[in-house]
């Protein structure tokens, strides 16, 4: 059985099933992360949705330079976990399923696409207390330890 993080879902709710992808990206004894400014600054895992007919890895890619510019190399897939959320920016409550991966940022190319986000390079210690869900700091903590 998969491992659940946050809310259990709600009832009444439909949540419609979100497939992504995920990196931790060790830099030079750091880490690259993104952090998306809203109301409050989420930081997060680069990252994000699995197209229809894309596969996991290949979302990846895309998703890490379009989050953080970066280019990555050698991925290895460390697990996957699933979390119930409302999505504002699609006004949708998704299932998200997150793939997690370990990566080589290879190099930067652009700057990030997505909009309201921004790349952050953190200490381990400062991505453990920065990383805005459990999942990502269960994974995130895993690999470090």
């Amino acid at each position: 059985m998969m491992q659940r993080f946050g809310q259990p879902p709600l009832p009444g709710k439909n949540y419609t099933l979100r497939p992504g992808s995920y990196a931790i990206l060790p830099l030079k004894g750091r880490f690259l992360m993104t952090a998306q400014i809203g109301e409050k600054v989420d930081v997060q895992l680069p990252g994000g949705g699995i197209d229809p007919g894309e596969s996991p890895l290949r979302a990846l890619y895309r998703e890490v330079i379009e989050e953080i510019g970066w280019t990555i190399a050698y991925p290895r897939r460390l697990g996957a976990f699933r979390r119930f959320v409302y999505m504002p920016e699609y006004d949708l409550w998704a299932e998200k399923l997150c793939h997690i991966y370990v990566a080589h940022p290879a190099r930067q190319i652009a700057d990030p696409v997505e909009p309201d986000h921004v790349t952050v390079v953190l200490s381990a210690d400062e991505a453990l207390a920065a990383l805005g869900n459990d999942g990502d700091r269960m994974f995130f903590e895993k690999y470090m330890f």
